[in-house]
């Protein structure tokens, strides 16, 4: 089994603000103790491609999740416990195989582009092609759609912010024994 990529602002040029390591998520609760951020080997070559192409488009990535322990997937699963949005512990989410990530855009100044909704809405406004939003949200999303999947990601249809590398499924999950960033379940 590959060891996880730690994935760093200053190693990446990325932003990272990851939204289960503060009580600002849907939870309402602090799912990691410690804000950090690992990739599989595979994905992280793509996320490097990813953060060129949004450079290209004078962006840059703004990483909210990506490797997720199995007890923080669990912490989700019990607080809404709805499979079109969050994976069930008990099958897997692509997120414990560390090989998907949420993520958005942000400008030249680090101000993120507006997506129409936040992360982790689970409403069709958040589905990648609501038709309702304004023009600026749809392109918006799909400068975010075309960045990703031009580096080799495919995207979650019903929501904005997921990408994972194609045919997750066929990657292990990772075990949580040991990752001393999460804290869910005490």
């Amino acid at each position: 089994m590959p060891a996880l990529i730690h994935i760093t602002e200053q190693t990446h040029d990325v932003l990272i603000e990851l939204v289960y390591a503060s009580e600002n998520n849907f939870t309402g609760q602090v799912i990691y103790e410690q804000p950090l951020c690992f990739m599989h080997p595979q994905a992280e070559a793509c996320l490097r491609q990813a953060i060129t192409g949004a450079r290209a488009l004078g962006l840059r990535l703004k990483i909210l999740d990506a490797f997720r322990p199995q007890a923080a997937q669990e912490a989700l699963w019990a607080v809404a416990p709805n499979p079109d949005y969050i994976a069930d512990p008990a099958v897997g989410s692509n997120h414990t195989r560390g090989v998907a990530l949420d993520v958005t855009l942000v400008d030249a100044d680090g101000l993120v582009l507006d997506m129409g909704t936040p992360v982790d809405t689970m409403h069709a406004a958040s589905h990648h092609f609501h038709d309702a939003h304004p023009a600026s949200v749809q392109l918006n999303r799909m400068k975010l759609l075309t960045v990703m999947l031009e580096a080799g990601f495919v995207h979650h249809p019903r929501e904005w912010w997921h990408y994972q590398l194609p045919e997750a499924g066929r990657f292990p999950l990772l075990g949580s024994h040991g990752f001393m960033g999460c804290v869910a379940g005490r």
